[in-house]
């Protein structure tokens, strides 16, 4: 008899996670390794913020709080969206949970039935498949192509809603291709959703402050305001303040579904760090200057890796909107030899000869939903990220 629960042999582990792991592995044993696989910023947490979270422990706010959130965070949060994407909130239409992982846990274990769709665009982010998964809901994939820039068309969006579906995913800009969509996009999905009412929106939204150019970031409650007594809209402090390890994650939505998830964190989590809390407060209240700067180093990272990408042979790698990641195609490698004579058959066989070969670690693209593809982070110093494409390029060079 297998220990496994059913509902947990629905999932897999995180390939993100996993690469990351492997890559660390390998560099404590002493190989010579760039991880370009996890989602982090290499800045560290401003100081403010850190100062912010010492006050709190040298005043005793280190007990349990209420179990979705303090109320100077949900009024924290209610400011930012008020103030950054013109949404009017109170504090009983938010939730804060330990990350955003566990916000889209709490959301579909409280709506989801068995045999209820949720509509996920490919390439999507690891977690979102094996979170609906294992809240016992069917995900549904709605393919992108790298011509569409990885964005989800109207279209295609009415053509995968069915009476089953119960939700659909947004990630602008995205985590894994960098693709965020622009007002008018949002705006014409919102007309396909506002003809099937029983569609509720998830919209996630970590990567927010991090777009480039003259690219304007809007969420679709925001576009079509008609969508907002249905919509959930996700943020967190992870990515635009440096503050994965803090694990905060927030939402905003209607009363009733806030209501399910703090009852599912009653019983589960109860409620996110104290501490981690009180940071976040100085987070979205204390300065933000630094956030564009941040930006603005990012999208530099952005166009060195693109353009060092594109000159090595069999690698297309289109430039995204935002976040810190690209999606390259190798396509043209599939079928080819490595060189360590593996015929290189799909894009996990790219990931695993290219660490084995030259030290690099990435996330193949199967694991976002879209083949044949891999994920870069370029979260980290140009140094390592000149160096990394350097190998990427002698790598395919090799490759007969």
């Amino acid at each position: 008899m297998s220990l496994e629960s059913t509902a947990l042999s629905r999932v897999k582990p995180s390939a993100t996670l996993a690469a990351d792991q492997k890559g660390r592995e390998l560099k404590a044993a002493g190989r010579d390794i760039i991880s370009l696989a996890a989602g982090e910023p290499d800045f560290d947490t401003p100081e403010n913020i850190k100062e912010a979270a010492i006050k709190a422990i040298r005043d005793g706010k280190t007990k349990y709080t209420t179990v979705d959130g303090i109320p100077e965070l949900k009024e924290a949060i209610v400011a930012k969206f008020q103030r950054e994407n013109g949404l009017a909130y109170k504090a009983s239409q938010v939730n804060v949970s330990p990350g955003g992982k566990p916000v889209i846990w709490n959301a579909m274990i409280s709506t989801l039935n068995p045999g209820d769709e949720v509509v996920i665009p490919t390439p999507y982010w690891v977690s979102y498949w094996d979170i609906v998964r294992l809240a016992g809901g069917e995900p549904k994939a709605a393919p992108t192509t790298a011509e569409s820039g990885f964005k989800l068309s109207a279209a295609d969006l009415e053509a995968a809603i069915t009476p089953r579906t119960r939700w659909l995913f947004l990630n602008s800009p995205s985590n894994p291709s960098g693709a965020a969509y622009t007002r008018a996009e949002l705006k014409a999905l919102a007309e396909v959703l506002l003809r099937h009412p029983q569609v509720w929106i998830l919209t996630d939204d970590m990567y927010e402050h991090l777009v480039f150019g003259d690219f304007e970031f809007t969420t679709i409650a925001q576009v079509e305001p008609a969508l907002y007594d249905r919509t959930l809209t996700m943020n967190g402090v992870s990515k635009a303040y440096a503050m994965t390890g803090w694990r905060i994650g927030y939402a905003a939505g209607p009363e009733p579904l806030i209501k399910l998830m703090a009852k599912v964190m009653s019983q589960t989590t109860s409620n996110p760090s104290s501490i981690s809390q009180w940071a976040a407060v100085e987070a979205l209240n204390g300065p933000q200057d630094f956030i564009k700067p941040n930006a603005k180093l990012f999208e530099s990272r952005r166009d060195l890796v693109v353009s060092m990408l594109n000159q090595a042979r069999g690698i297309h790698c289109p430039t995204p909107e935002g976040a810190f990641y690209v999606y390259p195609s190798v396509e043209a490698l599939i079928g080819k030899t490595a060189p360590s004579g593996k015929v290189i058959e799909n894009d996990q066989d790219f990931a695993v000869e290219l660490l084995e070969t030259e030290g690099v670690s990435v996330v193949f693209g199967a694991a976002f939903g879209l083949s044949p593809f891999f994920r870069i982070s370029y979260a980290t110093s140009n140094a390592a990220l000149e160096d990394a494409c350097s190998r990427i390029q002698r790598f395919c060079a090799a490759v007969k």
